[in-house]
């Protein structure tokens, strides 16, 4: 069907892409679009914000997009002063300068800090939002790009530091240096002015895999251990599937060692010990979180200590090994609860930190971009739908202060969420589980005509959690309701809550969803056609399955970047990480099930069956997922007498990032096409 639109080159391509985006930019752009547009883009530029920042050497870092600088600066401030929007911070990488002098399109994906020499680093750098990426050595003292210094091409890559002068650089120069995924699968030695294809290979993971990396901790460069007592750890590792890897050892020898842990697990290290969350029960239970010493030597093992055993409804969402801490986020239900232990004491036992009230989201990172001339000083970020963000300091290094939290800043409001409220319901889907989502209600409403805007995900054991956000506010504000569903497929409550809905068990996620929608009609909240369901990539599969075998339960389908051909996904490199989580169309088994749903494949004819109003999002530049997803799907609906609305952007890759100004048009198009839609409740 339509396989003429996988090639982006197709004049017949080029021409359905055209006609297509001239419709519904013609369809969408109305005042209140526009408003939108403006609103957002002065959101993502506001100066007065609450500033994440990292720290390298005597130095504090933000990067900003600015309506002057709409492709962003990255700053530098004083670490001795406050990180406040007021504070002199001193632009020292200028990206739309950069992008300017060399007539291309990079978009900002951080920096990789040098251990040995922290305000050395390689800033990466996306071409045009796409996977591929740029490596480029910055020396933040001098504020200038390294004559000489590292330059990689930009191919999916990652990279480490080896030393001062010497990266572990893994990239997709070639077929050979790639996974059957297309991600990078050969780590090189990598020197400066040295072609990645000359340097000599490091580690190579196999064909099979979905790639291999490197990392490495220096317990004498961290003041950790004397240089006569130690040596510079290096662990590679080969990702099988997501979520499953083998772990290896660099022996004095040079050789490696595979170190003896399950395949299923998410896992991190530092000098002294290895920490990792079990997939399945293979060997404690599944979900549980494990400490144990780090096998520095042949023959050496430990055995593992539990640090968390989840009960119902519970799950690790995050965790860290640091200096001389373990940190970790228990969700119980969707409310976090944050624990720490001292590694330098063998009794020591876990213990809580006491959160603000009522947030509803918990997440942290260091404030050392890295930890070898670091410390164990954590940043702690909370927030909520309706609750601005705060960060907040928990100074573990200094044992004599109590362990607390220390309010550092807040956020200013977005939106006035006075009046407006957040609360955990459950639906129950199909076979009877019981599935939570998230409600945000804005401050007035009327019963049963309220516009949602349904979100989900429920795939690849990604977890999704309340966050606060201008745009939702915005959306708030007008008199619409926000619900985000913790479907089957995700991560919310533990690797069982995701497993089961994997393979031929992916029917679960769907009906979970629909059960949502149909649980917000049963509680008086709205109507059907009140409903927007929305999600992007594996949520694009999500909602194009919502329109085409759930179409009465919903009002609108906002489909973005979706995977929407079952059939055909691994025929395009990326497409072949994901027969873990989908199954494989080259298997006849496998192939009926995914038929029986893929969106492509079980689209009627209009005069069988009314399909709710769709907009359908991509790229032009989506190498994760192709964006002939997009346009074969559409045309299809054309073909069968449905009239969707399709946009496909001509960058952003897969997040659909951009300037402020793409990033704002791209999302203000999708909140217009509600408005003529769920609020209105009419079709565009």
């Amino acid at each position: 069907m339509h396989l003429h639109l996988e090639h982006d080159d197709d004049p017949r391509t080029l021409q359905f892409v055209a006609a297509k985006d001239a419709e519904s930019e013609r369809l969408l752009t109305t005042p209140e679009f526009e408003a939108d547009r403006d609103a957002i883009k002065a959101m993502i530029e506001r100066e007065d914000r609450l500033i994440a920042t990292t720290r390298r050497g005597n130095w504090l870092f933000d990067f900003h997009r600015s309506a002057d600088h709409p492709l962003g600066r990255w700053y530098r401030l004083p670490a001795n002063l406050a990180p406040l929007p007021d504070a002199p911070w001193e632009p020292i990488f200028d990206l739309d300068a950069f992008c300017a002098k060399e007539n291309k399109l990079w978009l900002w994906r951080g920096a990789l800090t040098c251990p040995w020499e922290p305000t050395r680093v390689l800033i990466c750098l996306s071409d045009g939002g796409s996977d591929p990426i740029r490596m480029l050595e910055f020396d933040c003292e001098a504020k200038s790009v390294v004559e000489g210094g590292f330059d990689t091409p930009a191919v999916r890559s990652h990279a480490t530091w080896l030393s001062r002068d010497e990266i572990a650089y893994f990239g997709s120069i070639d077929r050979e240096s790639s996974t059957r995924s297309g991600w990078p699968r050969v780590g090189r030695r990598l020197k400066r002015g040295q072609a990645p294809a000359d340097a000599p290979v490091l580690y190579a993971a196999a064909d099979s895999d979905i790639y291999g990396s490197c990392a490495v901790s220096d317990p004498v460069l961290a003041g950790l251990a004397t240089e006569a007592a130690a040596r510079q750890i290096r662990i590679f590792t080969a990702s099988h599937e997501i979520s499953s890897c083998s772990v290896f050892i660099e022996d004095q020898d040079g050789s490696l060692r595979k170190i003896d842990l399950p395949q299923d697990i998410d896992f991190g290290f530092n000098h002294s010990h290895l920490i990792w969350l079990a997939k399945t029960d293979a060997r404690i239970p599944a979900g549980s979180l494990a400490l144990q010493p780090l096998p520095l030597e042949p023959g050496e093992t430990g055995t593992p200590r539990i640090l968390f055993a989840p009960g119902e409804r519970q799950s690790v969402s995050q965790f860290l090994l640091m200096r001389e801490w373990c940190v970790f986020v228990v969700s119980d239900n969707m409310e976090p609860h944050l624990f720490v232990l001292d590694l330098t004491k063998p009794d020591a036992e876990v213990q809580e930190i006491v959160l603000p009230a009522d947030v509803q989201t918990v997440s942290f990172q260091a404030l050392y971009s890295d930890l070898h001339l670091g410390d164990d000083t954590l940043q702690v970020y909370g927030s909520g739908f309706v609750q601005k963000p705060s960060c907040y300091h928990l100074n573990l290094s200094n044992r004599r202060e109590p362990l607390e939290l220390k309010l550092i800043a807040s956020a200013p409001s977005y939106f006035d969420s006075e009046g407006m409220t957040s609360f955990l319901l459950e639906a129950t889907s199909e076979d009877g589980t019981k599935v939570p989502y998230h409600i945000a209600l804005p401050k007035s409403w009327t019963k049963g005509e309220l516009p949602v805007l349904l979100y989900g995900y429920g795939g690849f054991d990604v977890s999704l959690g309340p966050y606060y956000s201008g745009v939702i506010g915005r959306w708030l504000e007008q008199g619409n309701a926000y619900v985000m569903a913790y479907i089957r497929g995700g991560g919310e409550f533990g690797p069982n809550w995701h497993r089961t809905a994997k393979g031929h068990g992916r029917h679960k996620a769907f009906a979970d969803f629909a059960a949502v929608a149909r649980d917000l009609v049963a509680r008086g909240f709205t109507t059907p056609s009140r409903i927007a369901g929305n999600g992007g990539s594996n949520g694009g599969l999500l909602t194009g399955v919502m329109a085409t075998r759930y179409p009465k339960d919903f009002g609108a389908i906002w489909c973005q970047v979706p995977v929407l051909d079952m059939t055909r996904f691994h025929t395009f490199p990326a497409g072949k990480a994901w027969i873990d989580e989908y199954g494989n169309p080259d298997d006849a088994a496998d192939l009926d099930y995914l038929r029986s749903y893929s969106p492509l494949h079980n689209i009627k004819p209009a005069s069988e069956v009314s399909y709710p109003p769709i907009y359908i999002e991509s790229s032009s530049n989506d190498d994760r997922v192709h964006p002939s997803h997009a346009r074969r799907f559409a045309a299809r609906l054309e073909e069968l007498g449905h009239h969707p609305l399709f946009r496909e952007f001509g960058s952003g890759g897969h997040g659909g990032d951009g300037a402020s100004t793409e990033l704002a048009a791209r999302t203000a198009f999708g909140y217009s096409f509600l408005r003529e839609t769920i609020v209105k409740a009419k079709g565009v």
